[in-house]
This record gives C-alpha cells, structure tokens and sequence, in this order.
C-alpha cells in the first residue's frame, strides 16, 4: 500500500472538486457532525458520497478503514467500492462499505462472542426461517391453517424491526398471545442452532449497542465517520443502528430522498430522513436538485406528479440537458392492443438507431407481464426480467400447471411429486419416499400406487387417509379436464378444488397477495388462449406453455427490460415506457385517498421513481379495457396522466375500431382519415354509461347504495347514498352494479 504522502498525491490527482457543482460540493466538503443530504433523482448522490469519502482521507481527517460506508444493496455497494478504487487507488480498497446486513454480520462474528454469540453462528434465510416457524407451531400444537407460518413469520420480522423482542409484544388479544408463544419459542431453537435470521442480524447489534459495553466499546470505537445511501428505505432498527454507531463522534451523513420512497409495505420509514432534524438539531441541510439524467420535459412531468404530496421536502428537480422529446400518453384498445404498441415501439426505436437494451418497460404488478412478454416472443424480440422471473417460471404458476399436467397425464411423475403436498396436506418426505420405492419395485406410476388399496393398506391410517384424499382429489380434477368445459372454468375449478386459492388468501402478506393475483392471471390466460383458439383443449395450451417457456433466451447482451416500478430504483435508460397507467392499476386497485391518503402518496412517489428512470424518451401506457386477474375492467386514465403539464406531453389515441391497427407509439399518425377515441374526457368511457341518478351500486365495503348524483372528472366520481353509512363520494371504478 502506498504511503499517506503518496496516496494523497494521488487522490489529488484526481478529486477534482471543480467538476461538481455546488451543492454537491458543500456537501463533499462538509467539515463534521451531522449532515443531511436530500439527493433528488439523477443527481448524483453516489458521487457525492464517494468524493466525501475521498475528501475525508485527503484531508486526514479520517482514515480509510475507519470509514463505514452503508447502502441497501449488494449491487450499490459493489459501485461504490468500485468508484473508491478509482478515486483512492489501492486506499479505497480499506474503507468499509457494504449493506446493512452484511456490516452487522461482520461485526457480530467479530465481537459477538463478548455477549455469548458463536462467531460460526448460521444465517437462516426466509425458506428456513419459514421451516423453523413451522416445526414450533407443530411443537407447540398450534393449528397451521389458523396460524399461518408465513403471517407468524412476518409478525416475528416486524417485532425485530422495531427491536421488539418476545417479551416486548403486547397481548391483547389471544392471537397476539400465541405471537409471543411461538416467538419466543422461535428465539430458543435459533440459539440452540447457533442461528440467526435476517431480522437478527440488524436487531442482535442494536441490542448488543445498548446493553453490552465491551461490545459497544469494541464496535463504536472503531468508526470516526459513518455514511448511510438510500436512507429514506431505512426501518426503526436501521435508525437506531446508525445512531448508535455514531454516538461517540456524531459524524453522521445520510443521503436520501424521500420523494423515492416506495418500500413502505417492507418496513421502511421515510419519516427518518424527513424528521432527521429533531434526532440531531444541528445537522446541516443540503439540496441537489440539479438532474444530469433527464430532459428537461421529463422532469416538468415527474415534478407535476410529486409535487401533489402534502408531507415530504420541498424540492424540485431542474436540469441543464436539451428540452427533449414531448411525452407520449398512449390510449390503447385492451391490454393486448397495449402489449402490441410496446413491440412496435421498440421495432421503431430500433429503427432509429437505439438497442434493444436502451428500452425498459414498466408495470406496477409482475402479473401484467405476461402479455408483454408473449408479445416480444411472437416478435423473436429478447427480453430479460428484473426483479423478478418470466410469468411461467413463478412457482405458484409452476405449481397449478403441474396439476393441470397430472390432470390429463396422472402417469407424469414428476409433476405429482411437485404437488402431492402442495397445498400442505401432511404428506411428509417419508411417505413420498416409500411410495417411491413401491413405484419402482413394482414398475408403475405414482397414481397406479395412489388408487391401489393394497398399496395404502401398508401405511398407517393417517398416511393412508391423507393419500386417499389426495387420489380423489385428482380423480375429481381429471373428470373437470374430461368435461369438456371451457379452459377457464376448468382452471377456476382447479384454484378452487386444489385449496391454493384458500392457502394463498389465508397468509395474510404481500407476498401472498401477488400470488393470488398471478394464479388469476394464469386462469384469465386459459380463458385467453380458448378464445384465440377456438378448438383448442387443455393439452394444446399446455404445450403452447411449454414451448414459451423453454425457449432459450440470450444470456446478457442485447435486451429489451421489463420489471416493476419497485425493482427500477436506482437503474436508468434512455428509453422508458410505463404501462397500465389506469386507475386501480397505477394506481393500484383499492386505494382510496379519502380513505388512506399515504397510500396514495406512496404511489405518486412510484410513479415518480418511473418517470425519472428515463433519459431521453417517455412513454406512458393505459387501455380502455383491460382484463387483469381473472377479471375485465373498463379503464379509468390514471390521475397521474392528467396531473401532467398539457404543453409537455402529446396524446395519441386508438382507432375505435378493433381490427384496427393502433396509431405508432412514438410517431402519432397525421392521417385526417384516421377516426380517434377522445380519451382526454374520462366521462366518455363506458362505465359511466349505466350510471345515472337512482341507479343501485355496490361497493366492496359499503356494500349497496343508491346512485345520488354522478361527477364528471379524471377519475370521474359518484355520490352514493349507503343505508347505515350516510352518503359518500365514491371513484367510479370502485362500483359494481348492484
């Protein structure tokens, strides 16, 4: 390693504080304490992070390996090594970076012996964090189905979130009692395995702060400078962590923004970068609003959208780039009509002279997209998945096309053996394997075995009742598949009889929800396929299935991107399409901000996050119709399109006529023959049609009500009398005839 006078002259070789500007300059030459950085999108928060790491060795006020450099992910934490490296030489390589969990686990096997930790403790990830919580609800005899694993799991991980232990959960009601039971039951068998879960690693250092002095001394002593990114994601725990870390010397800088904040559903708390103030009232406040990514018309729309919340930092993007492109709103006929556009836009951006990895394509829920995908297939067009796998590689998905497989071919295997227990039946892994070693010594299939009396004669009544019930389970499915019924029912059927649909909607998490909705999708992609191909059975859509999805994609190169808003953070491209863009979509169905007004909030900073991923081009996406989770809905233009500045964006609407092709999504058509659907009037949308004074309505919690008065608008609204709920203005789209 160079010595200090050598690197020094090196560093200053090239820091060049004159290539920032001067925001980012007050913020890289900040002298101590506390500091907090508000960095807008594309402002250069990674680069002001490192040149104040830069900064601080150059000027001795640190050294390297004293510097504990913090971010989310191991992909940001991997550009920042790499940008020390090339601003420090061979110093960058000493100063400590990594993520939350990572830095916890290297300070714990290091010093946590001091408290009675093994240094060869095992991370349990979320499968065996789950199999764990499973085997205590077994241990202590608590009912599965009424205290779903997942939802204990989650209240365990929330607990330790909020450095809650087992004796800190309150108990007011029964359920919240068996919360601590298995708890604290789950906390005993972690430390019997020497084990740790991701929760613990964050939560046993902020425990071991507080109450361990030799391991605070050893710890804290050992950083004279700490820096957090993304601190607008950061949870409880993760805000007391870095306090504590910083306690003794308070230099403290965290960059954030909490415009981005769009994690709230995991835990983060943007109210810690918001109220960082009244944790150290003598920080200094530093802005970057200057945007080196975006044209100036892209963020005039992404700061229309923002600036609508109520409760964040003032703060507005600006940028010297070129004015750009106008942003392009497209109105398409369905979500198929919507799937075509996004392939004939990229057809024609390649035409320009773009590549297939400029463009990235957006969606709010993974479940749409499939039809993208199918669409890029039909085309020989590349893609990749961020975020996230191909809609028929989800093992939910994976899952029921498995039994549509034994449906129509019981002597399929290994299919059977993907969902013999799934949903949990109680067919343990020594059953399976004695019916294993049947299907072998005899030579006969697994659904021989399973309809063979002398066979589940040799197991013990338990094993032999829960086989049976599985046998008629499959010989009832089979005869579904043997009705002749439209592909469709034959999949509702399925959801239904399986108990997957019951499974999924009693763990009562996110994750399940999503699964819910994709296993809708694959239903509503059964009905699809019967109604493109009218004498089509269920083998004919299952090798259509098959061949999609074994089709070999290219591995790296050039690809077109597709992923959710939530896995775009922090990525960028010159081309960005966000689709689905209808109310109950993006935003996403129920929310309501009347209702739950940061709900709302929180997708306006989604679609924030959408917008300035873009560099060069923008282009937004909604149908008309769009049938999405076994379901078709008439589409409302979401609210976000209509807040957007009128003389930057272009509207392009669809030819009324189905067998029309729609207008180029990037090239409006100036054909004066070309007949359009005016979609700037929300009030022309069908849904409105039925809906007069008078006119009996559902809704989902008010149940029904008699239409009062109809509200034209984007999204128009209607005013509801309900018996026992008095009168309420409701969105449109959230009424059913009643």
């Amino acid at each position: 390693m160079p010595g200090f006078r050598e690197a020094d002259s090196y560093v200053q070789s090239v820091l060049d504080l004159g290539s920032l500007n001067s925001r980012q300059r007050e913020a890289v030459v900040h002298e101590g304490g506390p500091l907090v950085v508000f960095a807008g999108a594309g402002s250069g928060k990674t680069r002001v992070i490192t040149f104040r790491i830069a900064h601080l060795i150059t000027t001795h006020d640190a050294a390297p390996w004293r510097i504990l450099a913090v971010t989310f992910t191991n992909k940001a934490a991997g550009e920042m090594r790499e940008r020390l490296l090339g601003l420090l030489g061979e110093q960058g390589a000493a100063v400590q970076v990594g993520t939350f969990h990572a830095t916890c686990a290297r300070l714990l096997r290091r010093h946590g012996e001091s408290f009675g930790l093994s240094k060869d403790f095992t991370i349990y990830d979320d499968q065996d964090q789950l199999a764990l919580v499973k085997r205590v609800l077994r241990d202590l005899g608590l009912d599965e189905k009424r205290y779903q694993p997942k939802a204990m799991a989650g209240r365990i991980n929330r607990a330790k979130q909020e450095v809650q232990g087992p004796a800190d959960i309150e108990t007011p009601d029964t359920y919240s009692e068996v919360v601590r039971r298995v708890y604290t039951t789950y906390e005993e068998r972690l430390q019997q395995a020497h084990a740790l879960d991701f929760g613990d690693l964050i939560y046993r250092t902020v425990r071991a702060l507080e109450s361990d002095e030799s391991f605070r001394e050893a710890v804290v002593g050992r950083f004279s400078h700490v820096l957090v990114d993304e601190f607008q994601d950061t949870n409880h725990a993760q805000f007391r962590l870095v306090q504590l870390l910083s306690e003794g010397h308070r230099n403290l800088c965290v960059v954030g923004d909490d415009d981005q904040s769009i994690y709230r559903w995991r835990g983060a708390d943007r109210r810690n970068i918001l109220d960082f103030r009244a944790s150290f009232p003598d920080a200094t406040l530093v802005k970057l609003e200057q945007n080196y990514r975006s044209t100036q018309r892209i963020l005039r729309a992404a700061n229309a959208v923002i600036v609508r919340n109520t409760d964040r930092e003032p703060k507005e993007l600006w940028t010297d780039n070129p004015e750009g492109d106008a942003i392009l709103v497209v109105r398409t006929m369905d979500e198929r009509d919507e799937a075509r556009l996004v392939r004939r836009g990229v057809r024609e951006l390649i035409s320009q002279g773009h590549r297939l990895c400029d463009v990235a394509v957006f969606y709010r829920t993974h479940a749409q997209s499939r039809v993208i995908e199918e669409s890029l297939r039909s085309a020989n067009i590349s893609y990749r998945i961020v975020g996230g796998m191909r809609f028929y590689d989800r093992a939910e998905v994976k899952d029921l096309l498995a039994y549509l497989r034994v449906m129509i071919n019981p002597a399929d295997d290994m299919s059977l053996l993907r969902i013999i227990n799934t949903p949990s039946r109680g067919i343990g892994k020594t059953t399976i394997t004695r019916l294993l070693d049947s299907a072998a010594e005899q030579t006969r299939t697994l659904s021989d075995l399973l309809d063979d009396e002398l066979t589940l004669a040799q197991f013990g009544s338990a094993a032999r009742k829960r086989l049976s019930a599985f046998a008629g389970l499959m010989s009832g499915l089979r005869d579904v598949a043997a009705s002749g019924a439209p592909l469709g029912e034959i999949g509702a059927e399925l959801v239904n009889q399986s108990g997957y649909a019951e499974m999924l909607k009693h763990d009562d998490t996110p994750e399940a929800d999503a699964r819910f909705q994709n296993i809708q999708e694959l239903v509503a992609s059964m009905d699809e396929f019967e109604r493109e191909h009218t004498e089509s059975t269920l083998a004919d859509f299952l090798e259509n299935v098959t061949l999609h999805t074994s089709a070999d994609e290219a591995a790296g190169g050039d690809r077109v991107t597709l992923m959710t808003v939530h896995a775009a953070k922090g990525l960028e491209f010159p081309v960005v399409m966000v689709t689905g863009l209808e109310e109950q979509v993006f935003p996403f169905k129920g929310i309501d901000p009347w209702e739950d007004p940061e709900e709302l909030e929180e997708e306006r900073r989604l679609a924030y996050v959408a917008f300035t991923r873009a560099k060069q081009r923008l282009v937004l996406s909604f149908a008309a119709i769009r049938r999405i989770f076994g379901q078709q809905r008439v589409g409302i233009p979401s609210r976000f399109l209509t807040e957007l500045p009128g003389e930057d964006i272009e509207w392009i609407g669809a030819r009324s006529s189905s067998a029309s092709r729609p207008t180029a999504p990037l090239e409006p058509s100036r054909d004066p023959t070309d007949s359009y659907i005016d979609y700037s009037e929300a009030s022309d949308l069908p849904d409105l049609e039925g809906l007069r004074r008078g006119v009996q309505v559902r809704h989902p919690k008010f149940g029904v009500g008699e239409v009062t008065e109809v509200m034209q608008g984007s999204p128009p609204r209607v005013s509801v009398h309900f018996p026992g709920w008095g009168t309420r203005k409701i969105i449109a789209s959230y009424l059913e005839p009643a």
